[in-house]
């Protein structure tokens, strides 16, 4: 089910809006002949804006053998969707949306990335974290580093014929391990600073390119490898990206390490956690009095914010309603997409999540600042 779900948030992702591309080069819809469906191997979804294409084989989405697999199980579903759209968002940089296709990885084995993820011993060194040194406390133990590694592949051609032009990488580094010092005992953790995972994460992603490129198929291809912090286990937000480089076609070296300046928080701050900034925190605040005080049975109100150099990027806010009436829900979306209108930044992607304790009611969003909101109330007009 997990591995599903994720494939088809990156299908979601690729296409980059709200509703389905249509299928080009296509007879899905027309129940195709079988000399129709032998000529036509290949379908591709039409892009949308700001989104790749992607490519179907026979019809089908083809989903990543290592989606899902993890060095550990203390896994974030928060992380995993910032994990793949944040890859996606970085890929844009170097493979255009309108030259490249999108493919969910194909190139690295289920086995293969499992024994990656896994520690190194002395007699096999494949394993991408730490030989385990048998310590136990927090300080003195070697940590699991490398969490998950996802893979994304861009393809070029048409018709019947596409080729592998391009990868990315993502590789998600642990900010904080968690362990038992004796088996179904109380959860410890090591916390990993921000220069730990840089540090030990581009000697993986070295490790990772060089390992690849004893691939012919993979030798003339540029590489694009991601460094992604993942949060803790009970964080409301999910990690980000700190660093991005390319390594050339033929080349195993990756050079020009970019650094990046990604932040992500929740609204309203806990405590004496200061907002990353204090005018994006007042129109939260702003919107969350209006729609609170037209409907007393709304049980919560927050915020995820993400920021990119400085500049807010995306808003998703989550509301959680007591009510279950139709009429109810009909009204209430109605004044959270005026109060949206009135008090949310337009700079900004913004997506707004209606639910009670079991069901999502509706869902008010735009993919990009100079996009309208859409509406959809479910079981509604």
């Amino acid at each position: 089910m997990k591995r599903f779900l994720s494939a088809m948030l990156l299908l979601g992702l690729a296409l980059g809006a709200t509703g389905c591309g249509n299928l080009q080069n296509s007879n899905l819809s027309n129940n195709p002949t079988n000399t129709e469906k032998k000529a036509k191997k290949y379908q591709t979804t039409t892009t949308t804006k700001g989104g790749y294409t992607v490519l179907l084989k026979n019809g089908t989405y083809q989903v990543s053998p290592i989606n899902g697999i993890s060095a550990t199980n203390n896994d974030n579903n928060i992380d995993t969707r910032s994990l793949e759209k944040g890859l996606l968002d970085l890929s844009k940089r170097q493979f255009s949306t309108n030259s490249y296709v999108f493919q969910e990885g194909q190139q690295i084995s289920e086995s293969t990335a499992e024994n990656w993820l896994a520690r190194a011993t002395k007699k096999d060194k494949t394993g991408l974290n730490p030989i385990d040194n048998h310590k136990k406390g927090a300080d003195t133990r070697n940590p699991i580093r490398v969490e998950q590694i996802l893979e994304q592949d861009f393809l070029t051609g048409s018709g019947r014929n596409y080729h592998l032009g391009g990868m990315s990488l993502g590789i998600a580094m642990n900010s904080i391990d968690y362990y038992n010092k004796v088996t179904d005992g109380p959860q410890y953790h090591t916390t990993i600073s921000r220069a730990d995972q840089e540090k030990y994460g581009k000697i993986a992603a070295e490790k990772v390119v060089k390992r690849l490129r004893k691939r012919k198929k993979l030798r003339n291809i540029p590489i694009l490898i991601g460094l992604f912090s993942k949060t803790g286990q009970d964080s409301l937000t999910g990690g980000t990206y700190f660093a991005y480089g390319i390594a050339s076609a033929n080349s195993s070296k990756i050079r020009d390490w970019k650094a990046l300046n990604y932040k992500t928080q929740t609204l309203p701050t806990v405590g004496d956690q200061k907002a990353i900034s204090s005018d994006d925190e007042s129109d939260f605040s702003n919107f969350k009095s209006a729609i609170q005080d037209y409907f007393p049975d709304v049980s919560g109100v927050t915020a995820n914010v993400r920021y990119e150099e400085g500049k807010l990027t995306e808003e998703n806010i989550s509301i959680t309603t007591q009510f279950y009436g139709y009429a109810q829900i009909q009204s209430f979306t109605k004044l959270a997409l005026s109060a949206a209108r009135k008090y949310l930044p337009n700079n900004a992607a913004i997506e707004i999540k209606i639910s009670s304790v079991n069901d999502v009611q509706a869902v008010i969003a735009k993919n990009s600042p100079s996009d309208n909101y859409y509406v959809h109330v479910f079981n509604g007009e």
